[in-house]
């Protein structure tokens, strides 16, 4: 819901205010603006070419819709979600370093 490893996660992808970039080879945070947030449709494919035009290996939310599932996963990203809706970001990344979040297996594009 912020712009830094602080802030309470958003639990949903193309409507967060914000997205966290964390770069694992020099662990650098670095808060980014959703502008898809106030979209009046289409947030999750905006949101989804965003990260993809960033080169996001991995995307970490509470709930992807399916067309930003379908754009992200069939760009080659690693989906993973979180349950816990009361945490910040960098407990979130924790949650993620030690295998505890759930991967969004790719099933194919979804209608």
């Amino acid at each position: 819901m912020g712009n830094d490893q602080n802030s309470k996660p958003s639990l949903r992808f193309g409507r967060a205010p914000f997205f966290i970039e964390f770069d694992t080879e020099n662990e650098a945070w670095q808060g980014l603006e959703n502008e898809a947030v106030s979209a009046s449709g289409g947030a999750g494919v905006a949101a989804s070419q965003f990260l993809i035009d960033r080169q996001a290996s991995v995307v970490i939310s509470g709930k992807f819709g399916p067309n930003a599932y379908n754009s992200l996963s069939s760009a080659g990203i690693k989906l993973f979600t979180f349950k816990v809706d009361d945490c910040s970001v960098e407990e979130v990344l924790n949650q993620y370093n030690n295998g505890e979040l759930h991967e969004v297996p790719f099933k194919g594009l979804i209608p």
